[in-house]
């Protein structure tokens, strides 16, 4: 399943709070996700391209309207993404799409070499920061702030010429920051006409040939509910 490829696949339906939990803790393994979340889109799109539809289950949750079950009796803090998996419960994104990789079978997503592994955890550490600094731009002048930022990712993807990716070959780098560079190009380019792009061919590339993964692309959210999703949480007071 090294190309991502996902065939015939139809998306499980949304669990509210007016859902009866599936049979917890039964040997199955599943990943309770928010399909809007860009967190939980990390190990989404990592359990994809490992081929594991079989091997791991999805669970949606409403963010909204969740389920009373899954505070109680799934994962305590509530949030999403969230894995079941050999009787316990393990939180975090950045952390499950570790697990998922060391822990499943599938093409592996973390490089042999020394100096890729060195960089891939650098990138891993800054990646809150870049989401961090282009979220709070949006809330003031994100044309003026966040140049530097997705400069970062540029200079990054210079690294290694062996591929397009931020480790040459794909890896959990990737699918650790396209989520969040989906979103932010949908509602940089709509809101303030602002093209992440511009002047940064790899990071060019980099979007192109992600978007040619459909283990990705299956995960992909609507690009108009976005728009308004954020709208309503970035400018509804400004």
């Amino acid at each position: 399943m090294a190309s991502g490829k996902v065939e015939d696949y139809v998306l499980p339906p949304v669990l509210d709070s007016t859902s009866d939990p599936p049979p917890l803790f039964d040997g199955t393994t599943r990943l309770y996700i928010a399909y809007s979340s860009p967190f939980p889109q990390r190990v989404w799109i990592t359990r994809n391209y490992k081929g594991l539809h079989d091997k791991i289950k999805l669970v949606p949750i409403n963010l909204g309207n969740k389920p009373a079950w899954y505070k109680e009796k799934v994962y305590p803090g509530s949030k999403v993404p969230s894995l079941e998996h050999n009787g316990k419960v393990i939180g975090e994104s950045l952390n499950l799409i570790k697990y998922v990789d060391s822990n499943f079978e599938g093409p592996s997503l973390w490089p042999e070499d020394a100096s890729k592994k060195k960089f891939g955890e650098e990138l891993l550490v800054h990646v809150d920061t870049f989401t961090g600094a282009v979220y709070s731009s949006f809330k003031s002048d994100p044309v003026k702030e966040v140049g530097s930022h997705f400069d970062y990712l540029e200079n990054s993807l210079k690294k290694f010429d062996d591929g397009p990716f931020f480790l040459g070959q794909i890896s959990l780098v990737d699918f650790a920051y396209i989520p969040f560079i989906e979103r932010f190009q949908v509602f940089l380019s709509e809101v303030w006409k602002y093209d992440i792009t511009a002047g940064r061919p790899k990071l060019a590339a980099w979007i192109e040939e992600l978007n040619k993964i459909d283990a990705y692309k299956i995960t992909k959210t609507d690009p108009k509910r976005l728009v308004e999703d954020y709208r309503k949480l970035f400018l509804a007071q400004n």
